[in-house]
């Protein structure tokens, strides 16, 4: 059984090590909503880079998944390229040398993104300049226009 908290660490059967740590929110995802897939790495290597799959191709389904809908709404509706229009998020993680480490890495990556928004963006409470600022752009508007009226020709003849 593997999950991945929203707000902690992310933890999984092949990495027992690491531990939950719960913040505020916790947004659990199982391992049968993610579908992780052993891929050979790409770049250079030694001699074990075309026999060994070591790097990991991790799909998360939005719209199936069990997370709320609000979550599933801010989710798809951030720029992100790694979103198919299915509404599918793809990571690849090939950054270390071993299976277990990219595996580890690709839920860390997943727990990550889906924190972003876990918690709703706050309203935004609108404000109006003080008098004494409205005041101040008006004289300094003021100042600039009679500075350019007194350029140019004076009169014409």
């Amino acid at each position: 059984m593997s999950a991945v908290y929203a707000r902690g660490i992310a933890a999984c059967s092949c990495c027992p090590e690491l531990l939950s740590i719960f913040v505020s929110i916790p947004i659990v995802i199982s391992e049968s909503e993610v579908e992780v897939t052993a891929i050979r790495a790409q770049g250079p290597g030694g001699q074990n880079v075309n026999k060994v799959a070591s790097a990991i191709h991790l799909r998360f389904d939005i719209p199936k998944s069990s997370l709320s809908e609000a979550v599933k709404t801010r989710l798809l509706a951030l720029p992100d390229s790694r979103v198919t229009l299915e509404g599918v998020l793809v990571l690849k993680a090939q950054r270390y040398r071993t299976q277990d480490m990219n595996r580890m890495n690709a839920f860390a990556r997943l727990h990550e993104w889906v924190n972003s928004v876990a918690l709703p963006p706050k309203k935004r409470k609108p404000t109006q300049p003080s008098y004494g600022a409205v005041q101040k752009r008006l004289k300094s508007k003021n100042k600039r226009s009679d500075l350019k009226s007194t350029r140019g020709a004076k009169g014409l003849d």
